[in-house]
């Protein structure tokens, strides 16, 4: 058998310093059958390991809320701005098509105003020739002999007839010519 007292130490002096190193060597002895135990437990340190692990993740997911909330404030920052942004061009660029709008209607309206002065004028002047050719019709029309004049003053009065009229010899004598060159 091997000898199992610590090197360097004497012997016991007395009974109770026996006692004494007895209880010692008891005592550290239990803490290492204590330390193979807890070594030698492989389903208790496991559960130690996944309490920890536990622990850990729900540190883990606490602080991810956390930034997931954080960026979702920064988001929800960022695009707010940006359409306040896009909501600040979108009505500039309203009143420059209005402006424009506006100024296209205004010379839209002056060049109409320009050309109802045209027409008018040019109206104008077709009506003093009318009137001054019917002056002269008339003059011409006072000069027939009466049943002519009749015939030419309700003619002047119905002109529609006058065209249907017209019309009606003008067939007439399109018919004739035809039949004389047949």
């Amino acid at each position: 058998m091997t000898d199992r007292t610590p090197k360097g130490t004497g012997g016991a002096k007395g009974p109770d310093e026996l006692r004494r190193q007895i209880a010692q060597t008891r005592s550290q002895l239990g803490d290492t059958i204590e330390e193979l135990a807890a070594k030698a437990d492989v389903k208790g340190r496991a559960m130690a390991r996944a309490a920890d692990l536990r622990d850990k993740a729900g540190a883990m997911t606490v602080q991810l809320r956390s930034t997931a909330a954080q960026a979702g404030q920064v988001v929800q920052g960022k695009a707010t701005q940006a359409g306040h942004v896009v909501q600040g061009k979108a009505g500039r660029a309203g009143h420059a098509v209005q402006g424009k709008a506006a100024q296209a209607g205004h010379t839209l309206q002056g060049r109409a105003s320009q050309a109802g002065h045209v027409v008018q004028g040019q109206a104008g002047r077709a009506g003093q020739v009318v009137q001054g050719r019917a002056e002269q019709a008339g003059h011409v029309v006072d000069g027939l002999p009466s049943p002519v004049r009749t015939v030419v003053q309700a003619g002047l009065r119905h002109p529609g007839v006058v065209l249907i009229a017209g019309a009606t010899g003008a067939v007439i004598a399109a018919s004739v010519l035809r039949r004389r060159h047949h």
